[in-house]
């Protein structure tokens, strides 16, 4: 069936689906670990604050652009650029869906380090010590395990995304329900667990003083924009799929806070199991500083802690094997719209979907294995292309701004039956807010990078978080993009009928 004629069967369905976008291991691995980074002596309630300010005032006001933007181009992110914002920023569009391409290189190599693990919950159990913890780690990262199972959730992305946005919706409709189920039952179990009330108490207590750390603000406004997936081009994909009488505020909205919530979910579990286990054993700065080590690649606490904390606990291997699942389901669900944006993109150039299947499988498993056998080049590119979100984002207002975002607002947004208004609020948040705050936060980052990265070594791009690497790398995308700007125009242009 043709991609452009392809639409959700439901609103339940569409929401499913774009949650299961929003939420992956981000939600889970990351934010308990960045929640625990920016804590003061007291607790981690001033970060929250400041994360779910950037909730409203940067996620959301994007995903109802994205919603809007994919129902009325009905394209792909590189062909909506094209037909909504002029030949001139094709290349912000391809930028765009590059970006999430370079990030899917490696994030299967993330799902598969999640599915392997969930085996080795299964059928061995979690290790009882630090030792063996790392010494299971470290053994699976100098066999050939992340390579396999790099390409066995590339084969399982490829495999849901087939036929279209009908099999992605039946494949959410399972994961996403089955993880917040896992998620609820481990939360349950979590909170009955004696000395798990002293770490919920410090994630929510407010340290007040942290707020005058443009520090915390700056890294609220990071997480929350890499685990909501605002401004990826990712909810624009699958906005090109609405029933045109669902409108962008709400689900928006439900996308937007139905993600966050299942943040918090996470780390009251993981808060309330380092706290009850450790915290019987060690003193509360030396339970952060585990929370806070985040180990080779971030992966310290999620994959050498918390498989031997279950191990202390009852029950703690059905516990062990419900985390991992739902860390799993978590990363496939994100992982598959990764694949559906690119493909989409592809399939707008007048490809066929089963041939832009296999050659987006086929790249995402050769470029990935790079990452899968070294994690200093994983590293380099998740520092690299994770910033590169930011233009992400600053792109997407500037397709809402080119087209005039009152008008669009008022055009494509409000007086939806059904559905709330954005108001002029948001049209403020698009024309300013979005763009202020994606310069800010560029900056800040790219100051990190000759101050505290790689101080020394900033100009030089072998270094994997100098100021020179993205500079480069971004460089040479942007660079070939714009050469064959027009040539990418054209081709979308006549293959979709555009005047």
């Amino acid at each position: 069936m043709d991609s452009s004629k392809q639409r959700f069967t439901s609103r339940w369905g569409m929401l499913l689906t774009v949650l299961g976008m929003a939420v992956g291991t981000g939600n889970i691995w990351r934010f308990p670990r960045i929640a625990a980074t920016n804590s003061g002596d007291d607790g981690a309630g001033a970060f929250l604050v400041a994360w779910l300010v950037f909730l409203f005032i940067w996620s959301v006001p994007l995903i109802i652009a994205e919603y809007a933007l994919g129902r009325k181009g009905r394209l792909g992110v590189i062909g909506t650029f094209t037909k909504l914002a002029g030949d001139r920023f094709t290349w912000m569009g391809a930028f765009c869906v590059f970006v999430a391409a370079a990030i899917l290189f490696y994030y299967t190599v993330v799902a598969g380090w999640c599915v392997f693990y969930l085996g080795r919950m299964v059928f061995l159990g979690p290790d009882l010590t630090y030792e063996a913890a790392q010494g299971a780690w470290d053994g699976f990262q100098s066999s050939y395990f992340p390579v396999l199972f790099h390409a066995l959730v590339i084969a399982l992305g490829a495999w849901a995304v087939w036929k279209g946005v009908g099999r992605i919706e039946r494949v959410n409709k399972i994961l996403v329900p089955t993880l917040l189920v896992i998620v609820l039952i481990a939360l349950v179990r979590t909170l009955f667990l004696e000395g798990a009330g002293e770490g919920v108490q410090f994630l929510f207590t407010p340290d007040w003083a942290t707020l005058a750390d443009p520090k915390t603000w700056l890294e609220a406004l990071t997480q929350n924009a890499w685990d909501t997936g605002a401004g990826w081009g990712l909810v624009l994909t699958y906005g090109a799929y609405m029933q045109s009488r669902h409108g962008a505020v709400q689900n928006a909205f439900i996308t937007g806070v139905g993600n966050n919530t299942v943040s918090i979910l996470a780390a009251i579990i993981v808060f309330g199991t380092v706290f009850a286990i450790l915290g019987q054993e060690m003193s509360r700065t030396e339970v952060l500083e585990v929370m806070r080590t985040s180990g080779p690649a971030a992966t310290g606490l999620t994959f050498i802690w918390m498989p031997q904390l279950f191990a202390k606990m009852p029950a703690g291997n059905l516990l062990a094997v419900l985390f991992f699942l739902g860390l799993s389901c978590a990363a496939i669900s994100s992982l598959i719209s990764m694949v559906e944006m690119v493909v989409r993109s592809v399939t707008d150039y007048g490809v066929k979907r089963s041939h832009a299947v296999v050659g987006v499988s086929i790249a995402s498993l050769v470029l990935g294995v790079p990452s899968a056998i070294n994690l200093g080049f994983f590293e380099n590119q998740d520092f690299v292309w994770g910033l590169a979100l930011i233009f992400s984002g600053a792109f997407m207002a500037i397709l809402v701004i080119r087209q005039g975002v009152r008008s669009f607002r008022e055009n494509e947004i409000d007086n939806m039956m059904g559905d709330w208004n954005s108001g002029r609020t948001w049209d403020t948040l698009l024309n300013y807010v979005v763009p202020l705050l994606a310069c800010v936060l560029l900056g800040w980052w790219l100051w990190l990078s000759v101050t505290v990265y790689a101080p020394d070594t900033w100009y030089n791009p072998t270094d994997p978080f100098s100021l020179m690497t993205c500079i480069l790398q971004w460089g040479v995308a942007i660079a070939i993009l714009l050469i064959f700007n027009q040539a990418m125009a054209r081709r979308i242009r006549s293959s979709n009928n555009l005047a």
